[in-house]
């Protein structure tokens, strides 16, 4: 474990999860630890990834068990702050509950309050625990260290007794470093590009409040032209954009993109205003402040990453990193002598259903390239409809051209159709579902929920056990790639929904693409479990991100 003041104390052990042959050791510095070859070969267990940046930036360990990341597996939804993680080990209540203020810059009250026979794994901790003060004593270091492996081991034990066919914790736990690593490293940038782009939509870089308000006036005026009269108009109020366009003889109940969208062709208003609201997003949202903000000198855009958001568990990132507008991807290149290896998996979520419902039709079909086609086939329509009725299938949704091929769904594919309907009506009864890989996924019942309510709760769980399994597939395979190309000087810079992108030498693109590919049927092998189910991906490399498909 790193302390705040500098200090080391490693807990590892020699087998692949964290339960025999624990040693505990104590540094002087991260250089000392690295040297000492203690880390090689070994599973590190610490507290989360955020506070071992120093080891990290300095050598990764090989392999690691992060508490707050597998904290979220057994316990679910976002929470994982040392005072969760240590009273789900005491199985109290207060595992679930709101932090307990804090006095100081140490862990909650809770730690002191408890008394010695309320706690299993040990004494009731100090308030002062965990802080620099407290972890500079050889002993509280040594003490900090027991109770990360006991959690550890508990945790594992948790894992263990719901059985499933794969357990989540060691990818959680690797992601959780490999976003330390992502906001170390950043997105590599071409600065002179992105100004270019930025400028087209938000115009010149202002210098004062004056030149900020001059050119909104310029973007609000290629709309105004439109208007009858040429009026002003508060194009940020979308009571008066829809007084606006009822007066240009476009009448809709709200103004959002996808209700104007039809009007476009036909109205030269509708299309100006939906031109305009990309040019303002990126102006207000990716506008030069963002650009002195977030990119920084050595022309690296970085984000805050988490390794889990509170619902699938699916990777996020700030600074814009996971939203970037399409507009401005011609901005994102190689650095010289460089590419970028983009990598995005091609119809993930039915491929992940025909692994978690083991269903074997479903399994058959993924082993076409296109598997909507496949399905289409199979289900004897075209393929938009059989895309649009398996994705409403994972949604929920039983209205429309989807509701009206639900029947042809079930009878090709019923053990699919099982499994979802199965996660479906535990949401409904307000129960909590367990993903692929054991991550429990809570639903939220109030005293007078209505049916819709339900049906709701029971949409929500029948997509989780698909996209909670998908997210957990996705990081198995991104640190499988993050080990394929470490030889070749590569390094992982995104990781977006169901795509990669790997910055690598030129010279060693081939050999990364090769890499990459080889990664996704390794890691969907070890994932799966060996299920006769095909992943495939879209992989190339390019010097800007703009030039891949997609």
């Amino acid at each position: 474990m790193l302390s705040p003041d500098g200090r080391c104390t490693v807990v590892t052990d020699r087998s692949s999860e964290p339960t025999s042959a624990p040693v505990s050791v104590d540094f002087a510095s991260v250089d000392e630890a690295v040297a000492s070859g203690l880390l090689d070969g070994r599973r590190v267990v610490w507290w989360r990834a955020a506070a071992m940046v120093p080891l990290i930036a300095r050598q990764p360990p090989p392999r690691v068990w992060d508490l707050a990341a597998v904290h979220r597996l057994v316990m679910g939804g976002s929470r994982d702050d040392d005072h969760a993680i240590w009273a789900a080990r005491q199985g109290l209540e207060a595992a679930r509950a709101a932090p307990a203020a804090r006095a100081d810059a140490g862990l909650p009250d809770l730690f002191a309050a408890l008394e010695p026979d309320e706690v299993r794994s040990g004494v009731a901790l100090p308030r002062a625990a965990g802080t620099s003060d407290w972890l500079r004593s050889t002993e509280h270091r040594a003490l900090w260290a027991r109770h990360a492996l006991d959690i550890a081991c508990w945790q594992h034990d948790r894992l263990a007794e719901r059985r499933g066919p794969f357990s989540a914790a060691t990818a959680e736990s690797g992601a959780a470093m490999l976003c330390v690593e992502l906001g170390l490293d950043g997105l590599p940038v071409d600065r002179p590009v992105l100004e270019e782009l930025i400028a087209a939509s938000a115009g010149a870089r202002p210098q004062t409040e004056d030149d900020a308000v001059r050119a909104r006036r310029v973007r609000d005026e290629l709309v105004w032209r439109q208007v009858p009269g040429g009026r002003p108009v508060d194009l940020r109020n979308p009571g008066a954009v829809r007084e606006m366009l009822r007066q240009a003889g476009v009448v809709v109940d709200d103004t959002r993109a996808w209700h104007l969208e039809p009007y476009r062709a036909g109205s030269p208003l509708v299309d100006a205003l939906l031109t305009w609201r990309k040019a303002e997003r990126i102006a207000t949202t990716y506008g030069w402040s963002w650009l002195a903000e977030f990119v920084g000198p050595d022309d690296r855009l970085r984000g805050a990453w988490d390794a889990s958001d509170g619902g699938a568990g699916r990777m996020t990132a700030g600074s814009g990193l996971h939203s970037l507008p399409a507009p401005l991807r011609p901005g994102i290149a190689a650095e010289p002598g460089h590419v970028l290896v983009r990598a995005d998996l091609g119809q993930i979520e039915p491929r992940v259903l025909a692994v978690v419902s083991r269903d074997p039709a479903l399994a058959e079909a993924t082993r076409s390239d296109d598997l909507y086609a496949e399905i289409a086939t199979d289900l004897s329509v075209d393929r938009p409809t059989a895309k649009v009725a398996m994705l409403a299938a994972m949604y929920g949704q039983t209205s429309g051209t989807a509701g009206q091929v639900l029947g042809r769904l079930e009878r090709t594919y019923p053990t699919a159709m099982a499994f979802l309907r199965s996660a479906a009506e535990a949401g409904e009864r307000g129960e909590p579902v367990l993903t692929y890989g054991g991550r429990l996924v809570p639903v939220h019942v109030g005293p007078d929920d209505t049916t819709a309510q339900a049906r709701g709760r029971g949409r929500f769980t029948r997509n989780a056990v698909v996209q909670g399994a998908a997210a957990e597939f996705f990081k198995a395979w991104a640190l499988t790639v993050r080990a394929e190309v470490a030889p070749l000087r590569g390094r992982i810079v995104l990781c977006l929904h169901d795509e990669l992108l790997v910055h690598v030498p030129r010279e060693a693109a081939d050999a990364a693409v090769e890499a990459v590919d080889s990664a996704l049927q390794n890691a969907a092998r070890r994932w799966s479990g060996g299920a006769p189910v095909r992943f495939v991906s879209d992989t190339g490399a390019f010097h800007r991100w703009s030039e891949a498909k997609g």
